[in-house]
């Protein structure tokens, strides 16, 4: 089971010093069967005068930090290993009744599935596109459906990054035809949960192997997770067009991304004096040997 490194660090400067208000964190990595944490430490400079842990309704780990201290720079660096398990999609692992779409989740599955099967959008071009992807009855196989959808975002979208806050609505994504990682994730669950199947929005860590360079890196990512009878909640990335968790590293689970931002607070001082904020990302894997001592080290 592979070992990965994360490291996470935020930075915000000031002309001069600030007083900082309440910030909320979602820097750790969720607890899952597929990656479980070894190792997480989180420095923040000032250092708080509080800092809280919790965990939100969808099982996410947040931190919830209050500062005394006024500040011309304040610097928030998490870092954290786990073990990573790489997990693949097969046709075979989904329940046969769920094998051909349309399937009915059954009723207990639909309550604690409700929120993750609310339409985010309803719009008739939305549903034409989506219904693209069924036969002319209307049904499809469920495994195709779903990788066949994750790779035609793929290979149709353009990915770009957007550095404006918050998502575009998933039809002016289909009129762009591009969008970020968040707004391409928006539009599969949209698309989906306009199907039927339910489906959330993931927020974590995307690990970048270069062939070419020993020095790998990664940075902060969205995709989708989708719930399949058999094998429950199942990751696919449209803009990478993969499907599966691999190189993928999960901090939040969500039905709207707005619930899953890494890092946000308050400051109290003029709007002249934010000069900039600066995010840097690296995720690395141990090579076999170190990863074996990992692993027995970690337990």
């Amino acid at each position: 089971m592979p070992i990965l490194t994360v490291r996470h660090v935020t930075t915000y400067h000031y002309a001069q010093p600030v007083a900082f208000g309440e910030h909320r964190m979602m820097l750790r990595p969720r607890d899952d069967d597929d990656q479980i944490v070894l190792e997480s430490e989180l420095e923040i400079t000032p250092a708080p005068s509080q800092i809280s842990w919790t965990r939100d309704i969808f099982g996410n780990h947040v931190a919830t930090a209050r500062f005394a201290e006024r500040a011309s720079e304040l610097r928030v660096e998490s870092t954290m290993r786990l073990r990573h398990a790489p997990t693949d999609f097969k046709e075979a692992d989904i329940e046969d009744f769920a094998r051909s779409h349309p399937f009915a989740y059954g009723e207990a599955e639909r309550r604690d599935l409700a929120r993750f099967l609310t339409p985010q959008s309803q719009h008739p071009r939305l549903d034409r596109w989506a219904a693209a992807f069924l036969r002319e009855d209307g049904s499809a196989d469920t495994h195709k459906l779903l990788v066949e959808m994750t790779q035609t975002i793929n290979r149709t979208f353009k990915h770009v990054s957007r550095h404006e806050k918050g998502v575009q609505d998933p039809v002016q994504t289909l009129e762009l035809a591009s969008g970020s990682c968040r707004d391409l994730a928006t539009l599969m669950i949209a698309a989906l949960r306009s199907l039927g199947i339910a489906a959330r929005f993931v927020s974590g860590y995307l690990h970048l192997d270069d062939d070419d360079d020993d020095d790998v890196g990664g940075n902060t990512h969205a995709w989708v997770q989708a719930y399949i009878a058999g094998p429950g909640w199942v990751d696919f990335d449209p803009s990478s067009g993969m499907f599966g968790n691999r190189n993928l590293v999960r901090i939040a689970v969500v039905d709207e991304p707005r619930e899953a931002i890494p890092l946000q607070g308050t400051w109290i001082g003029t709007a002249s004096d934010h000069l900039a904020m600066k995010v840097a990302v690296k995720v690395a894997a141990a090579a076999d040997a170190e990863c074996g001592a990992l692993m027995c080290a970690g337990g």
